[in-house]
């Protein structure tokens, strides 16, 4: 009987010391051991494909990227997410509803980009978000890089250089959209010529592409399909996670609902396409900071014309296109951050 006992108390004993550690470990994570060592404006179109809310969420809880805005930007005409003509309004309705999901309301400064298109490659939509990446980037106070990540069209970040071309020596843009590189990779059975991304805004496109001089990551469609999660890891690892992981999962369990009204059926995936934007910012490498476990190709920008498609331009700068995503850290690191925050 008294080793059952010495027993029990030694099993509680191990239970207080795990729980204690565990504890210690969720308050040092992100205060202790990890500071900022890049700042990001994340720009997307909120109010459309919820894969956007998934890519905030992971960039708020990783804590080596301070976010110094956040940009809700515009689908195109009638998108089938959001017909009405705000939907850069309805993006910041949506961030403001999350942040207050996450218990983070007015944590992070929230910018309206435009509702419109560019209305030719000379002259820019002046919004709060254009005006924001603007303010931050001709910043002299600060030496940490800056990164806009964009998950959208491009008509804050082509706005912001027809604002101010000094920008381009003062960022990164890293840009999910494009379609597939014909050297690179074979678009999609019963693809779109025009990318869904491109097609948001192919003006503002051609700025940043033909006209300026921003260092460009791109990941093109074939790349950012490669992302795709299942829905029974939706189900196990992010709709139990607290409110957060409840709002999240919600989001993707009603679209697949919705769109069997038309009997569409989008499988047991989901293309988490804008999630790379927090791989390849805050996941870099430890030292020779870069997101080193992906892979890329330097290319020649392209010019792209009228269509949204590529043309060869010998001119061009040189850009990162990437080929390869590191999906495992990227998934696995969002999985542990939900859980840690339990929001």
């Amino acid at each position: 009987m008294k080793n059952k006992i010495k027993i029990l108390l030694v099993f509680c004993l191990l239970l207080s010391i795990c729980s204690q550690a565990q504890s210690t470990s969720k308050k040092s994570f992100s205060k202790d051991l990890v500071v900022p060592r890049m700042r990001v404006i994340v720009d997307n179109d909120f109010s459309g494909d919820p894969d956007g809310l998934f890519q905030l969420m992971h960039q708020i809880l990783s804590p080596s990227a301070e976010i110094r805005g956040i940009i809700g930007s515009h689908l195109k005409p009638d998108d089938g997410f959001d017909s009405s003509s705000e939907t850069a309004t309805n993006a910041v309705k949506k961030v403001k509803e999350f942040l207050e999901v996450m218990k983070l309301q007015n944590s992070f400064p929230v910018y309206e980009g435009s509702n419109l298109q560019l209305k030719d490659a000379k002259t820019p939509n002046i919004s709060e978000g254009a005006k924001a990446i603007v303010k931050e980037a001709m910043r002299d106070d600060v030496k940490t890089p800056l990164y806009v990540v964009c998950g959208a069209g491009l008509t804050e970040i082509a706005s912001a250089y027809l604002i101010e071309p000094k920008i381009a020596d003062r960022l990164t843009l890293v840009w999910i959209g494009g379609p597939e590189y014909t050297d690179l990779a074979t678009p999609p059975p019963g693809y779109t010529s025009l990318e869904y991304n491109l097609g948001i805004d192919i003006t503002a496109g051609q700025v940043v592409f033909n006209d300026s001089k921003i260092p460009i990551w791109q990941v093109p469609r074939n790349v950012y399909r490669q992302t795709l999660m299942s829905y029974a890891e939706l189900f196990l690892k992010v709709k139990p996670q607290g409110k957060t992981g409840e709002y999240l999962a919600e989001k993707i369990e009603s679209l697949m609902k919705r769109v069997q009204q038309f009997n569409l059926h989008v499988g047991e995936t989901y293309i988490m396409g804008d999630s790379p934007l927090v791989l390849l910012t805050a996941l870099q490498s430890s030292f020779e900071a870069d997101p080193s476990s992906s892979s890329y190709v330097l290319k020649l920008s392209p010019t792209i014309n009228a269509q949204g498609l590529y043309e060869t331009n010998h001119n061009g700068r040189n850009i990162r296109v990437y080929t390869q995503l590191d999906t495992r850290l990227m998934f696995e690191d969002f999985f542990a951050k939900l859980q840690l925050s339990k929001i």
